[in-house]
């Protein structure tokens, strides 16, 4: 079940609030983890088991960890579960289509290994759940001792599946005492539907262009097509993935939670690394205060610096797929991030304004090739053309999908990408203290909002590209 479906918005949605608003407190977090359950097993099914071995692993180790044992080796363990869940779920198949390509060679029989079925948002619970371990670890938090808190930690459905990576610290309070006041409620409702907003109207149209240039035969795409392709990928995971952690945000507004941003107009960035302080915040915060620091960070030699950022991003880049064009990705932005490190981000510096932004849409866009391709194969073929002076014809195929919609959505895509009329706040029409501010405010929501169920309505298209990680 995804947010931008008809099941979700019309019938999960509306139900859940309408029993949560008559829910006693003492059943809210009950309620609240039931439908969460209800809406992951949704989707699939035999592997919620997964996830409530999840919450029972960690509530386990959260409070041996607390017990000031000997922690240390306890964490270790605790860590290790989380990630081997991880491994076998994810990467099982990578590592032994690899290894059987080494074996291949050494004239060894081949591993045997069925597909791997990949459960739904596991990288992000997995994450939540070592953060929250290792938080207890360094006396940061408490151990949760009530397990259906912890269960609707880990199992929350507005972030379950795409994030973003929420940690215990930041909604501890929020768990067992939080209100929804009306103010707070409105502007969750709001977010929400700028949401998605951002995903129907924007997203999927865009979406529907680059997956019509992707499928083309590469020797029969243009090179102007090719830049076309990519930068209207550029928009359409900004605006899916964003939209997306904007319903997150705005559904935990709707009960109670205060989730912290994940994007800052990250195009509008100068640099790879003002980039990634704007890019999928909770991902890259993540990584610097639970990787990246405990590596050294920057306190140790230039050398060894530059060694952990590439390490820190080449495991960025695996935790996005388990693929080699996901690895590639990754190691690419961590050798520019340590190119900059070294030097090259004070001659960026220099540069006038302009000049350092279309530097960072270059690296930005190059990058994205390799998350968009299928294969690496597929990857530096399409780089290869779109560094090859080949502007032929604008196939046929892509003539059929351009439509009014896609230029709008263009359009849209440009202007939002630096500017969004909605407040990122918790200011909402209830607080509007004139009028005919509240009334044009309340008739922009909900004209998006009968677009983008006319959108859902209607479309075929509506894939949702972080689903699976």
């Amino acid at each position: 079940m995804v947010f931008s479906s008809p099941i979700f918005l019309f019938y999960f949605l509306p139900i859940l609030i309408g029993l949560y608003l008559i829910t006693p407190r003492i059943g809210k977090n009950i309620l609240l983890l039931s439908a969460s359950l209800l809406f992951y097993a949704w989707g699939e099914g035999f592997y919620l088991l997964l996830m409530l071995a999840s919450i029972a692993i960690n509530f386990c180790f959260g409070l041996l960890i607390s017990r000031r044992l000997d922690k240390n080796w306890i964490l270790v363990l605790g860590v290790t579960a989380n990630l081997g869940i991880l491994v076998s779920y994810k990467y099982a198949n990578f590592i032994v289509d690899n290894l059987n390509a080494v074996l291949t060679v050494a004239n060894i029989s081949a591993l045997d290994l069925a597909p791997v079925h990949l459960p739904l948002g596991i990288s992000f619970f997995t994450f939540q759940a070592i953060s929250y371990l290792i938080d207890i670890h360094r006396r940061e938090i408490p151990a949760q001792r009530n397990l259906i808190s912890l269960g609707l930690y880990i199992s929350m459905f507005p972030q379950l599946i795409a994030g973003p990576i929420v940690r215990y610290k930041t909604i501890m309070s929020e768990i067992d005492q939080r209100q929804v006041s009306a103010q707070l409620f409105a502007s969750g409702a709001e977010r929400f539907i700028l949401g998605l907003a951002k995903k129907m109207l924007i997203a999927n149209p865009l979406g529907a262009v680059v997956d019509t240039i992707f499928a083309l035969p590469i020797e029969s795409v243009p090179t102007h097509v090719a830049w076309l392709g990519i930068a209207l990928y550029a928009l359409q995971i900004f605006f899916d993935f964003s939209g997306y952690s904007d319903m997150a945000i705005g559904l935990g507004r709707m009960f109670g939670f205060r989730f912290l941003e994940n994007f800052n107009f990250p195009y509008m960035a100068q640099s790879l690394q003002d980039f990634w302080r704007r890019w999928h915040i909770s991902l890259s915060t993540w990584f610097r205060d639970y990787l990246y620091i405990p590596l050294g960070g920057n306190r140790v030699s230039p050398l060894r610096t530059y060694f952990n950022l590439f390490v820190v991003f080449f495991l960025c880049g695996l935790w996005h797929g388990a693929s080699w064009n996901f690895l590639v990705w990754g190691a690419f932005h961590g050798v520019i991030l340590a190119l900059e490190r070294a030097g090259f981000s004070r001659l960026i510096s220099a540069l006038w304004r302009p000049v350092r932004h279309v530097y960072l849409l270059f690296v930005v866009l190059i990058s994205w090739v390799f998350f968009r391709a299928e294969t690496l194969n597929d990857a530096l073929a399409y780089l290869a053309t779109m560094f090859s002076p080949e502007f032929g014809s604008v196939p046929f195929e892509l003539l059929d999908v351009l439509s009014i919609e896609v230029y709008a959505a263009l359009l849209a895509g440009v202007f939002f990408c630096v500017n969004w009329l909605g407040d990122r706040d918790e200011n909402s029409i209830a607080n509007i203290k004139t009028l005919p501010k509240a009334l044009f405010r309340s008739a922009a929501l909900t004209c998006l909002l009968f677009l983008s169920a006319m959108q859902l309505a209607v479309s075929t298209h509506n894939p949702f590209i972080y689903f699976r990680f």
